[in-house]
């Protein structure tokens, strides 16, 4: 808001007059017309009053806040305030319609049925001003069903072709409950027909199954059956299908997908509840797989059925997971997953990326089928979430919603309302904003819909850029009542006397230095002196003779200016005692510097700004008191690694309390540990043995103000005695002992034996001497 401190004089012509800003939008604007003005804000009005400016005002004191502008003295009628509105076009009540048994003679068409109100308005915007209206929606009872069943057909979904083939009438009954105008259809795919995903030998072509097993031919999409509400022909086209192959495990059904949301005339969709189900035991490929098949081109999104099936699937790449969002969005598309347990997770992560779709889980052989297509669709149907299409800039869209039992959401909840029943009515309250005048103040028309749902909404937003002033007479009288009031006087306002000075000579005073800006365009020059322009924070202002200087373009430190202990003067910082630098961000404090022994930085560097720089190499730290190289660092630091590395040691119990000092890294063996060269920092390499004789190595370092070790997650314990290899040893010492004992004694024994053999021969030879002796004496006698 701009306060005058001096009230006008008419003898003073030439006085300036000063103003006080106090974070006026209006004014800060510097707005030149009436358009400008009513696009700085939505309090902003503008005064039209041929003799409401005052002697030295700008033209762009016009504009101010309404209330601004009544106390200045403008006439309310004078004052130009544009003021938006909405107008509903298209309001068609929503259908009440109760579910009919037997045949109903008056069946609305679906496109006759309404499920949502209104359909059509316009909202005429000012920037800044909200407008708000209220939409309506509520589930219609017996709404038409369209339901598209997509089946993987590899080889591994055999057992499940047989349970698919009398889906149709089964299926058909159980839906009759829920809607009597209900469709079926029934597509299927395989794989892309290339390599590496297909055999392309010409015998695995014709039969992709081994064995005995006669299988169809590989294929990638194909459209069996459009929608229909004939049961008996979905079971009698499904029956005639053919199990396939293909050679890696995920599968494209991707391609399919999109072939089966773009194709929208070949499948037969209606203008109704439409649903996609997608069932496979296997993942999926997704953009850029395509590069395996030496396929690069993009999807392009469009339908390529010939005699219903894709024939582009080894021209175009598949398509990616937002492209899909994309045209199932776009097509009203609602797609439950029916997988199997295993790829549950996988498909989990995939419905969250896709709205208003939902994941089942399949049995091993589809039997569920029917009861998992039933669950998912009531989950479906039970929740709407409103979504719009492309704003254009500078335009703001918020919801509120009003649910079921009273419930309240707003912000990003506010867009949608859950467990919603057949006949539920549900309201949103919608508040669209814009800001300045978007697209050149050209209508622009938008769309809301909610989602998996064919109805929108349409809503035509008018920008009220311009004022009605402008486009009547009294611009013409403004400029006629100023051409009389600048006889013989000059200025962009006739605030100066031309006896002043001439008019030539009015704009060179406003120049530094004769160059070609005017107040080095930080101001107006009012009577060839500068009038600095004011800041919408009124803490922020330019000064000088020629607005060349201010306090909020100097040198930031911790995003605050002049680092917060100093004032900016002139762009430049003049900074607070004890600190220095461009921007006062240099402390000449040096008590944070001090070490524990009192000393500058350990006596081992020098304090800078009030942080120490290390002379030393060896030392650390915030005081350079930290030597991750000395002596004793290992045995300092073993049993805090010990205890978190291991859970072991000494400090195992108080691990927790005095070990969380350091940031422990785990490397798989000692290779892996930083070397001394890897790091700008000391490594210290430590090897310690614990209690078991265990050897532990790691490396302790200081990283700035961090502590990271680096620690072999194995210990290195020295390995036990072989046991068999000693046993066996003992064993075959023992045996050999044994027999050099035995061979010993048999020696030995050889020996006595022969000794007494010797000795029984010479005794038997002495004792036959005796003999003949005695005989010869005899004889002698």
């Amino acid at each position: 808001r701009l306060r005058y401190t001096s009230p006008p004089s008419d003898s003073a012509l030439s006085s300036l007059f000063v103003f006080h800003l106090e974070g006026n939008e209006c004014i800060s604007a510097n707005a030149k017309h009436c358009g400008e003005c009513i696009q700085a804000g939505a309090k902003c009005g503008w005064c039209e009053q041929e003799d409401f400016l005052k002697q030295g005002e700008a033209l762009s004191t016009r504009c101010d806040e309404v209330e601004s502008l009544k106390e200045r003295g403008c006439n309310d009628s004078q004052i130009q305030n544009p003021i938006g509105k909405k107008s509903i076009i298209t309001n068609k009540p929503v259908t009440n319609r109760k579910k009919v048994t037997g045949v109903e003679t008056n069946k609305p068409k679906p496109e006759e049925i309404t499920q949502i109100q209104p359909q059509k308005l316009r909202l005429n915007l000012r920037s800044g001003q909200p407008q708000s209206f209220d939409l309506k929606f509520k589930r219609a009872e017996d709404y038409p069903i369209d339901l598209y069943y997509l089946m993987d057909l590899s080889y591994s979904m055999k057992d499940d072709l047989e349970n698919v083939k009398n889906l149709g009438t089964s299926l058909m009954l159980e839906m009759k409950k829920i809607t009597s105008d209900f469709h079926i259809g029934f597509g299927s795919f395989v794989e892309k027909t290339v390599m590496p995903y297909i055999s392309t030998t010409p015998s695995k072509l014709l039969n992709p199954c081994t064995g005995d097993q006669n299988c169809t031919s590989p294929f990638s999409y194909k459209n069996v059956l459009s929608l229909t509400s004939d049961g008996n022909m979905f079971n009698s086209l499904v029956g005639k299908q053919q199990i396939s192959g293909n050679l890696d495990s995920p599968e494209g059904g991707f391609d399919a997908i999109m072939q089966v949301a773009v194709c929208g005339k070949e499948i037969g969709w209606r203008n109704v509840t439409r649903l996609l189900v997608f069932s496979t035991d296997a993942g999926f490929h997704f953009a850029g797989d395509g590069k395996l098949g030496g396929i690069v081109l993009p999807n392009d999104g469009k339908c390529h059925l010939e005699d219903n099936v894709y024939t582009m699937s080894h021209y175009y790449d598949y398509p990616s997971i937002a492209h899909l969002v994309q045209k199932l969005s776009d097509n009203n598309i609602q797609t439950i997953f029916a997988v199997t347990e295993e790829f549950q997770p996988v498909y989990q992560e995939l419905k969250n990326l896709i709205p208003k779709s939902a994941v089942g889980t399949l049995s091993a052989n589809s039997s569920n089928v029917i009861n998992l297509i039933i669950d998912a669709y009531n989950s479906l149907s039970s929740e709407v979430i409103l979504d719009n299409s492309k704003l254009p800039e500078g335009v703001e869209i918020e919801y509120k919603s009003q649910c079921k039992n009273g419930v309240v959401n707003d912000k990003d909840d506010g867009r949608k309302c859950s467990n919603i029943s057949i006949g539920d009515e549900v309201n949103f309250n919608i508040t669209v904003t814009s800001k300045g005048c978007p697209n050149d103040g050209k209508s622009e028309t938008i769309k809301i819909k909610p989602l998996g749902f064919t109805e929108e909404v349409e809503i035509i937003l008018n920008f009220i850029c311009d004022c009605q002033c402008q486009n009547n007479d009294v611009v013409k009288k403004t400029k006629r009542y100023f051409a009389e009031k600048c006889h013989r006087r000059v200025g962009r306002n006739c605030e100066c006397s031309s006896n002043d000075m001439a008019t030539d000579d009015m704009d060179q005073t406003c120049r530094k230095d004769n160059s070609t800006d005017i107040c080095s365009n930080n101001g107006e020059c009012v009577c060839g002196t500068c009038e600095c322009k004011k800041r919408p924070n009124p803490e922020e202002r330019y000064s000088g003779q020629f607005c060349e200087c201010d306090n909020f373009n100097c040198d930031r430190s911790g995003n605050k200016l002049c680092g917060g202990n100093g004032r900016c003067v002139c762009r430049e910082c003049i900074c607070d005692p004890m600190w220095s630098g461009r921007a006062c961000d240099c402390s000449l404090d040096n008590s944070t510097c001090l070490a524990t022994n009192k000393q500058i930085c350990n006596g081992r560097g020098r304090c800078e700004c009030g942080v120490c720089k290390c002379t030393d190499p060896k030392f650390q730290g915030p005081t350079c008191e930290t030597c991750p190289t000395c002596p004793g660092v290992c045995a300092e630091h073993k049993l805090c690694v010990q205890c978190r590395a291991f859970g072991t040691g000494e400090k195992m119990k108080t691990c927790k309390e005095e070990c969380s000092y350091f940031n422990l890294i785990t490397v798989k063996d000692r290779n892996k540990l930083p070397q001394p060269n890897d790091y700008p920092y000391p490594v210290m390499h430590c090897k310690e043995r614990d209690a078991n004789d265990c050897w532990f190595y790691y490396t302790y370092a200081v990283n700035d103000t961090e502590r990271e070790v680096h620690v072999v997650d194995k210990l290195d314990c020295p390995s036990g005695p072989d046991i068999i290899p000693i046993v066996a040893g003992v064993v075959a010492g023992i045996v050999l002992i044994g027999l050099a004992l035995l061979l010993i004694w048999k020696l030995l024994m050889i020996i006595h034996d022969r000794r007494e053999f010797a000795k029984f021969e010479k005794e038997k030879m002495n004792a036959k001497w005796d003999t003949v002796s005695a005989w010869n004496r005899k004889w002698c006698n």
